[in-house]
């Protein structure tokens, strides 16, 4: 067995191997000592804190978002100099350069290429599998992931509603209560709303390889958030991270979990006051709908890159209340094993 891959030494005597034992599938499917994915999250998710990940034994993964591919290659191989432990790269499947990002990908040698944001195109699924890459897709419902794995997915990622960012309806316990024991072909990592070791062991015994975590890992020492950024998670309650609001269904918004500021408050009044000047006949529905859309563009830069945690877009998952210092990488994921080694040992250390 390789080095990065040999279970950690036991302080409790069984727990380790008991855990190892648990997520054995999600920890060789991945290449890495812990199946702990880091969650691809845009502006944070880039070299530093993918390399920290996977140096500390999880699985970083780089958030392509809105690069071109010259950027993602870059950033890739900046991500490489800075560790030779596996990673993945996420990408967007509604980004209009998807089969070069992917190209990109592949060309660089990534083993683990992670398609988001809607049904991956066939022609991306094929390119992603000729070039010899694991795929790996988000799932939202039972069908959607029996779709997906017939489709190519060789593992799945179901996220609850729990989540930072862009979210589904649904929470990560209904999710894993209809997904995991009807899902046995391929890996199934769970995300949204993990903050604990504990809660890690209960979806590997329901049946999941492993998990993602972002909003931990968002705060974390490698990450390049702004300093505000980072308090402002210090400071956060669970309550405090709620998905955005819609006013009226004929102007969908797309449901984003962050933290409550200034700029939520003030897309409620645009959304109000852009909705009464298509009513007064003043501006078209398609119009209308771009400016409700456009009110956050660039917004999450401002967030993480600049600090303006008011004005910004301050995406964080519920589990931002278990944000309770700025730890490392390797503080944070050697604190989720100890949690979930702990509570095995509690009682008994059995992985049956």
């Amino acid at each position: 067995m390789p080095a990065d891959l040999a279970p950690a030494p036991a302080e409790a005597g069984y727990a380790a191997p008991a855990l190892d034992a648990l997520w054995r599938r999600g920890r060789e499917f991945l290449g890495c000592r812990y199946a702990i994915l880091g969650g691809a999250m845009s502006w944070v998710s880039e070299r530093h804190l993918v390399a920290a990940i996977s140096n500390a034994g999880g699985f970083g993964v780089i958030a392509c978002g809105a690069m071109n591919p010259d950027q993602l290659a870059a950033e890739i191989a900046g991500t490489q100099a800075l560790t030779g432990r596996p990673f993945g790269v996420n990408l967007i499947t509604m980004h209009p350069a998807l089969e070069d990002l992917v190209r990109v990908t592949l060309a660089a040698g990534v083993g683990h290429v992670v398609l988001a944001g809607g049904i991956p195109p066939g022609g991306a699924v094929r390119a992603v599998k000729d070039g010899g890459a694991r795929l790996v897709c988000f799932a939202p419902a039972l069908v959607l992931a029996r779709r997906l794995v017939r489709s190519g997915a060789d593992a799945l990622v179901i996220e609850g509603s729990e989540a930072g960012g862009h979210i589904g309806p649904v929470s990560l316990t209904v999710l894993a209560q209809e997904i995991l024991p009807a899902m046995r072909e391929v890996p199934v990592f769970v995300a949204g709303g993990i903050g604990r070791g504990e809660a890690i062991l209960a979806f590997l015994e329901m049946g999941a390889a492993g998990a993602q975590l972002g909003t931990r890992f968002a705060a974390a020492r490698e990450s390049i958030a702004h300093p505000s950024f980072k308090r402002a998670f210090l400071r956060a309650n669970a309550r405090d991270a709620l998905p955005s609001v819609q006013l009226d269904e004929r102007f969908p918004v797309i449901p984003v979990r962050g933290l409550v500021n200034a700029g939520t408050k003030r897309f409620l009044e645009h959304q109000r006051a852009v909705i009464d000047r298509f009513l007064a006949g003043a501006v078209s529905r398609e119009a209308a709908q771009l400016e409700i859309e456009h009110f956050w563009a660039g917004a999450l830069r401002r967030a993480v890159i600049e600090g303006d945690i008011e004005n910004g877009s301050v995406m964080a998952g519920q589990s931002v209340g278990m944000v309770s210092a700025e730890q490392s990488t390797a503080e944070i994921i050697a604190e989720l094993v100890g949690q979930a080694e702990a509570a095995l040992a509690r009682r008994g250390g059995s992985a049956a």
